[in-house]
């Protein structure tokens, strides 16, 4: 059982490590994402395009929002900005809820929790260099 977790914990890291060069990338990424996705949660042929139009408004509401607060100039209103970011994912889980199983739901929860803890993303990928190893 531990291996399997184990297992399942590593296959989050790589698909949130996916998920952030998707919103970057082009549709060959975001594809080869929403086929990790499917994967890592069982998704069946039905739910696979409702949950692929759930999450794609999403990143659409993230992107104006975005766009809007950069067009507004000045400085941002960052409490105002969370509380839009947090509300738009509460609206896409409960979308989702519709959709997946409770199974898959806390699933996607631990994806999300993951990307959002920092898992999944590459040391000296333009972020934190990875700390020295010494060897003693």
């Amino acid at each position: 059982m531990k291996a399997l977790m184990k297992a399942s914990v590593v296959a989050l890291a790589v698909l949130c490590a996916g998920a952030a060069m998707a919103a970057n990338a082009g549709g060959g990424e975001q594809a080869s994402h929403m086929q990790n996705l499917a994967l890592l949660l069982d998704l069946t042929d039905g739910q696979k395009p409702q949950v692929q139009t759930i999450l794609q408004g999403e990143h659409q509401q993230m992107k104006a929002l975005f766009e809007q607060t950069k067009a507004a100039g000045g400085k941002p209103d960052f409490q105002a900005l969370r509380a839009a970011r947090q509300q738009i994912s509460q609206d896409t889980l409960t979308k989702l809820s519709g959709v997946l199983s409770p199974v898959q739901l806390q699933k996607f929860q631990a994806l999300q929790q993951m990307h959002h803890h920092g898992f999944g993303h590459r040391p000296g990928a333009g972020g934190t260099p990875p700390a020295p190893t010494t060897n003693n």
